[in-house]
């Protein structure tokens, strides 16, 4: 090679040799690569920034009207959510079953097409048999031994039970005892409830424990139930008192009798469709969301039932304790029931769910 000559660019050495790189389907020499790389660098981390950017959008729905904690709880979620994400997620709330019943929410949130649900885990029942464990009567004693339940082994399990169904578990919380209402007479006895139409929850314990007892027991969705009690196509119906309340049932019910037979929780769950899309620290955010509502949920609950008796009765409802010795009866006429459920469910899991419950109240 001849020495290059004082005073020439050592660009012109290098161009008398031009190298070639394959840039897709394109052959350009090094000048190119070095003007476009750069302007491609800069437009991919530009489409990377706004995708790390961009926003992610649910829809969170349930059953109960606006006027109910839950609602209140779900609002908070939302704004959690956005909070803990900073600004990520973007929730919307639909409340009053506007996205339909328990059961079709389920189903949307199981395709994917609806994004969060909180309610009832009811209509899996014949697929995750431990869900029945939540319907059978007479478990507990009050809401301590209920929440340590739905923070514990049992619950965790149930979660990890519904997994294959689509469904990715946030959160247990509560709705309350549930009591029964009729609008026919006073119920203080098993005896009083023999004949009475009742709605009930469409599972298998539910049926059997209200047939047990000498009701004529009905399945129907929820949202249909108002309209019934009021044609009479219904003479009752069994819910918790703030669910009765925040769904008009004084309307409609002139008795109530407070039994405290089954404590109903719900689950807040996400569909896995939209949970695997998430980034890490979004899931975590809105994990945080989930807890934090469910708590908040189960201290609104607490502070209404304090009240709501008195509310009832205010509006013209006749509201009856039944007795620790008639609940005793009614809890031995369906005691069958629970050993039947026990056995479908599982021995092993429903002893240890009870021994979880016996655990809270040896302690108290």
């Amino acid at each position: 090679m001849s020495p290059r000559p004082i005073g020439e660019p050592m660009d012109a050495l290098y161009s008398a040799r031009p190298s070639k790189i394959e840039l897709g389907v394109e052959t350009v020499n090094d000048t190119t690569v070095t003007r476009s790389g750069f302007i491609a660098a800069l437009a991919a981390a530009l489409l990377g920034s706004t995708a790390a950017l961009a926003e992610v959008k649910g829809k969170v729905g349930h059953a109960m009207p606006d006027t109910h904690p839950q609602a209140a709880a779900m609002t908070k979620f939302a704004e959690l959510a956005g909070t803990y994400t900073n600004g990520n997620v973007k929730l919307q709330v639909f409340h009053s079953a506007m996205l339909g019943s328990d059961e079709k929410q389920l189903q949307a949130v199981q395709a994917g097409s609806q994004e969060f649900y909180i309610g009832t885990l009811a209509p899996l029942s014949t697929r995750v048999k431990e869900v029945q464990v939540w319907d059978l009567p007479f478990l507990f004693q009050n809401e301590k031994e209920v929440y340590a339940v739905l923070d514990g082994a049992s619950s965790k399990a149930i979660f990890d039970k519904i997994a294959p169904s689509g469904l990715v578990g946030l959160t247990w919380t509560g709705m309350g005892f549930r009591n029964l209402s009729n609008s026919r007479r006073p119920v203080k006895t098993a005896e009083d409830v023999n004949g009475l139409k009742l709605r009930v929850m469409a599972n298998p314990v539910a049926l059997d424990t209200w047939k047990t007892i000498g009701a004529n027991a009905v399945p129907m969705a929820f949202s249909e139930v108002f309209t019934a009690l009021e044609v009479k196509a219904l003479d009752g119906q069994e819910n918790p008192l703030q669910h009765m309340w925040a769904n008009k049932m004084q309307e409609v019910q002139k008795y109530i009798s407070v039994t405290n037979h089954v404590y109903t929780p719900v689950a807040l769950v996400a569909s896995k469709k939209f949970w695997d899309t998430l980034s890490d620290t979004d899931k975590a955010g809105i994990q945080k969301a989930a807890v934090e509502a469910g708590l908040l949920q189960r201290k609104l609950l607490d502070e209404g039932d304090r009240d709501v008796i008195t509310k009832f009765k205010e509006a013209g409802v006749t509201v009856d304790q039944v007795s620790t010795d008639d609940l005793r009866k009614v809890q031995a006429k369906v005691q069958p029931v629970v050993e039947k459920f026990k056995a479908q469910i599982g021995d092993e899991f429903v002893s240890g769910f009870i021994a979880e419950i016996a655990k809270v109240r040896a302690s108290n």
